[in-house]
């Protein structure tokens, strides 16, 4: 039974999106970012998605993430049809099961590095012993733990996204959305955050969705995803 339960899991999407539609004033004008895009995403899967500036990636990212609405359509995501939520459902939905790594990192100057990543599990009341211990377990994992008490200013680039990826996976998400991650670093930095990223994914099977603009970091995902002029197409290798 538990095997049929299992197979019957990964027949139905994890995440579905259906007949978007998004688009945003600009003057007497509307410019639309989404027309009708569709969309399955698998339980697990690490999907890159490409597009020129100002097609619709961060937007994309923020309506997975609840943070915005879309005009049109559906979005669900584990069965959770997130229209449906009102924004305090949504920033919960969020807050538990979504993990967000911005491009500039978006810590806060204010905490130490053990303060930035125990922040998803305040804020859960998910900071039990145990998954702090779990939580010091990861930032030895991306070679921070010696780095504890450090403010971020006092962090090197690369050391500012490897906490920001242990931030966003600290509390088990089931869904990573990740903008740009490598963007402002240089290519072997860039490279050692994109295996730190995968090796996290594979260990937590973790579902990744990755806006990216590079060919080299797409070519790792399971998929590659286009947006392009209001649709999605997907790069078949």
């Amino acid at each position: 039974m538990d095997t049929m339960l299992k197979m019957m899991a990964l027949s139905v999407p994890f995440i579905a999106l259906r007949h978007l539609g998004k688009h945003y004033a600009e003057g007497d004008q509307q410019r639309i970012i989404f027309a009708d895009l569709t969309l399955d995403i698998r339980r697990g899967e690490f999907v890159a998605l490409l597009g020129q500036s100002g097609s619709g990636k961060s937007t994309l990212l923020n309506l997975l993430a609840g943070i915005d609405l879309p005009d049109s359509g559906q979005i669900q995501i584990a069965g959770q049809m997130l229209s449906d939520l009102r924004e305090i459902e949504r920033t919960r939905f969020r807050r538990r099961h979504i993990g967000f790594v911005f491009q500039f990192f978006n810590l806060i100057s204010t905490l130490t590095v053990e303060e930035n990543l125990l922040l998803p599990l305040e804020l859960n009341r998910l900071a039990m012993p145990e998954q702090r211990d779990r939580a010091l377990e990861l930032l030895d994992n991306v070679g921070l733990s010696n780095r504890r008490a450090s403010f971020p200013e006092r962090l090197s680039g690369g050391e500012q996204q490897r906490l920001a990826i242990a931030r966003a996976l600290v509390h088990g998400p089931w869904l990573l959305l990740a903008d740009e991650p490598t963007g402002n670093l240089d290519t072997a930095t860039g490279e050692r955050i994109l295996d730190l990223l995968l090796n996290l994914h594979r260990q937590a099977e973790t579902t990744i969705i990755m806006v990216t603009h590079s060919q080299a970091v797409a070519a790792r995902a399971d998929r590659m995803l286009v947006l392009d002029a209001g649709h999605i197409r997907e790069i078949v290798r």
